[in-house]
């Protein structure tokens, strides 16, 4: 049976990355729709890009919202690391006339969304097989790197948000160590993020470049490199993009451990799923495994490439309906507005 509309119209979702925003519209419960991939380039403000998504939609006002954005969030003020964006939850929730503007981060809204995903919307890199009501952990790589958990909970899951893309980065080998020095010719702190992200693939490529003592090329974008590894056409692009994959598999493990993530370890973000069969074959799984005296505890652990097209917007949509619910009548016309907290139950 279809759901029933919602009573007071249609609830806007959106997930906003780095590089692009991307809104929906929840018209009852499960269904979403109307989904539009907007440039962050293309608008000066993020009320600009949200206004502008909802001009060219035949709904009616829309009341309450949930935005899960590429930063972390707990405060009124929200300023994006990898883009220009910055506002004021409160300014936004008075200019876009809501009554609720739920503002959580990305990952949080993603991690929401894994116990929902079905096989279809997977792709299992590896062996290993998830222990039933365990805790989940969660990486991706895009604009930036996201990492979040997801923790079972008397029935309930709880959304561990984290800046873990932030961490130091921890060479594995004497190519990264070296990736890793000719990144300290130019940043204090090399984090995870700076490698293992779109930017990072063409810095990696810059930086094993000057390794192999190659003169030419230094300065190819990230997607030229990879449409190159892919086609097997160049060496050095294959071997950036070798080692991004391992470096992500690390960051993975290191993940896996730090939880203890017996439910998997899942994988999104926008850059793995356009690698296709490359990544399956890349270093990813037998640097996930490399651990040591853990390795035997991290083969145990699934590693699963989401493939599901905007599973966000369905977490986001899953944290504005608890929201609305422990406020105890959605429907109420009294403004209020919301962030999350990185340990709040939800």
């Amino acid at each position: 049976m279809p759901a029933h509309p919602y009573p007071d119209g249609p609830r806007l979702l959106a997930d906003i990355g780095g590089t692009n925003a991307r809104f929906a519209l929840e018209t009852a419960p499960g269904q979403v729709g109307a989904i539009a991939t907007l440039a962050c380039a293309g608008y000066a403000r993020f009320e600009d890009a949200l206004l502008a998504y909802l001009a060219a939609q035949p709904c009616g006002p829309v009341r309450h919202a949930a935005i899960a954005i590429a930063n972390p969030v707990g405060q009124d003020a929200v300023a994006m690391t990898n883009h220009h964006w910055a506002f004021s939850i409160a300014a936004a929730r008075a200019e876009l006339r809501l009554d609720t503007l739920l503002v959580v981060n990305d990952f949080a809204a993603l991690a929401m969304a894994l116990p929902s995903l079905a096989p279809i919307d997977l792709a299992p890199i590896g062996a290993g097989a998830a222990r039933a009501g365990a805790v989940i952990g969660l990486v991706g790589a895009g604009t930036g790197l996201g990492v979040a958990g997801l923790i079972p909970a008397e029935g309930r899951w709880i959304a561990l948000q984290s800046e873990g893309g932030h961490v130091a980065f921890s060479p594995s080998d004497e190519r990264e160590l070296a990736v890793l020095r000719f990144c300290w010719q130019r940043y204090a702190h090399v984090s995870a993020e700076r490698l293992v992200s779109g930017p990072g693939i063409a810095l990696i490529y810059q930086a094993l470049a000057a390794w192999r003592g190659a003169a030419d090329g230094i300065d190819l974008a990230t997607e030229t490199i990879v449409a190159r590894a892919l086609a097997g056409a160049d060496p050095l692009c294959m071997e950036t993009l070798d080692c991004f994959c391992g470096m992500l598999g690390t960051v993975a493990g290191n993940l896996a451990v730090t939880l203890c993530a017996h439910g998997g370890i899942y994988i999104g973000g926008g850059v793995i799923p356009r690698l296709g069969s490359y990544f399956a074959a890349s270093p990813f799984r037998a640097r996930f495994e490399s651990k040591g005296r853990f390795s035997a505890f991290n083969a145990r652990i699934p590693t699963l490439l989401i493939t599901a097209p905007y599973p966000a917007l369905t977490g986001a949509a899953t944290l504005l309906e608890r929201h609305l619910a422990a406020r105890g009548d959605a429907t109420c016309a009294s403004p209020h507005l919301e962030t999350d907290h990185p340990h709040a139950r939800i």
